[in-house]
């Protein structure tokens, strides 16, 4: 016979059946009007698939025709309640996990913002959040998207259209700005002066009169390039424009050390995890000592909120992370190159990195307490021309 529909949800057993009468019995079942499926022999007697309804029927059968059975199996969803019901904790933490899993799945847990280059995306984020849209937020409880770009939109300046996509639990906001023209600087009228004393290696005036020429030698507050057209009785004011470069000469006083320690992270750490209610933290997992000789511990604060308040619980991650020491003796041309080569750094980050280090010139060096000591003068080709606003009595 075929095996009944919803077999698995009715429930059946599978019978191993003995006797001198095996097929007598199996005939009297079919006679019966009782379903029976996978019949087949196994071992002395038979083996065959009855549904759970129909087991207590086959008493009299058996009796009749001195057959014996025996369950070997039993499947289904009656059986599997059954085995449930008594490890009822069990079945408990089941449901619980399904519920807060449901649950979990409806929540919005992470929101992206994407397109933006102007607009900063915590404006967005805000905006997004006075409509209903942030972590934690109930799925069901926010609004058709349709309604959210509008309302997106119409509440941040800058933006011309906004699309809001939800996949699963997270939340994307794709956004497009509006063009907007180019703002120029207002430009006073000014001269180009000297920011230092130097020796001018070049000078270029797109806007104004250049009123000293290459290998001048110049002095800090000295106009380089006038913003004052014609002469004393027929004069014009502009904003003076250009570039203007010179030689210029800075001195070092640099301290190097022989012997330095440096610490790095090993790759090996150890994670514990609290749950922190309130002023209160409870650990969950990573019991036990690191047992590292050197680590550094970094806390990281995950606490749940409800709209714009800060809820009183959350989780709190300590990852102690495994620290080593190296230690590291140099030369004293190492310390020298070392030294120089951060105050060339130091040059160009001060004076731009457009700037050249023309030469340089140790004028004093000595070795004490384990430290080189030097003073070095550099010349260097660097931007010189800084502005002064022309100011009419």
């Amino acid at each position: 016979m075929k095996e009944p529909p919803l077999s698995t949800l009715r429930g059946f057993v599978t019978l191993h059946v003995t006797g001198p009468q095996v097929e007598k019995f199996i005939n009297a079942v079919a006679e019966a009007g009782i379903v029976i499926w996978e019949v087949k022999p196994a071992g002395d007697g038979a083996s065959l698939n009855l549904l759970l309804d129909d087991f207590f029927a086959l008493r009299p059968l058996l009796k009749k025709t001195g057959c014996r059975m025996h369950v070997t199996a039993r499947n289904g969803l009656p059986f599997r309640a059954a085995r449930l019901w008594r490890r009822k904790l069990f079945a408990a933490g089941i449901l619980l996990f399904g519920v807060t899993l449901l649950l979990f799945c409806s929540m919005v847990w992470t929101i992206r913002v994407e397109g933006n280059k102007l607009i900063a995306s915590d404006d967005i984020l805000a905006a997004a959040r006075q409509e209903g849209v942030y972590p934690y937020q109930w799925i069901w409880r926010m609004e058709d998207p349709d309604k959210l770009s509008k309302k997106l939109a119409s509440r941040v300046p800058g933006i011309s259209w906004v699309g809001v996509e939800r996949t699963g639990t997270s939340i994307t906001i794709q956004v497009v700005e509006a063009d907007r023209p180019e703002n120029k600087p207002l430009l006073s009228q000014r001269h180009l002066v000297s920011r230092t004393d130097a020796v001018v290696t070049g000078i270029y005036a797109e806007q104004g009169r250049p009123v000293v020429g290459i290998h001048s030698r110049v002095k800090k507050g000295q106009i380089l390039i006038s913003g004052a057209l014609g002469d004393e009785e027929n004069t014009e004011y502009v904003v003076a424009k250009g570039e203007v470069k010179g030689l210029v000469w800075h001195e070092y006083n640099i301290e190097v050390p022989l012997k330095t320690t440096s610490s790095s992270y090993t790759g090996e750490r150890k994670d514990r995890t609290y749950l922190v209610l309130g002023k209160w933290a409870v650990q969950l997992w990573g019991y036990g000592k690191s047992g590292f000789d050197k680590s550094r511990t970094l806390t990281e604060n995950n606490m749940l909120t409800w709209r714009s308040l800060r809820l009183p619980l959350g989780v709190m991650t300590e990852k102690e992370l495994q620290i080593q020491y190296t230690s590291s003796v140099k030369t004293a041309e190492e310390a020298r190159a070392d030294g120089i080569a951060r105050a060339k750094n130091d040059i160009l980050a001060r004076y731009g990195a457009d700037s050249t280090i023309k030469s340089q010139k140790i004028l004093h060096e000595k070795k004490d307490n384990g430290k080189v000591y030097m003073k070095v003068l550099f010349e260097v080709e660097e931007k010189i021309a800084e502005e002064l606003p022309i100011v009419n009595n």
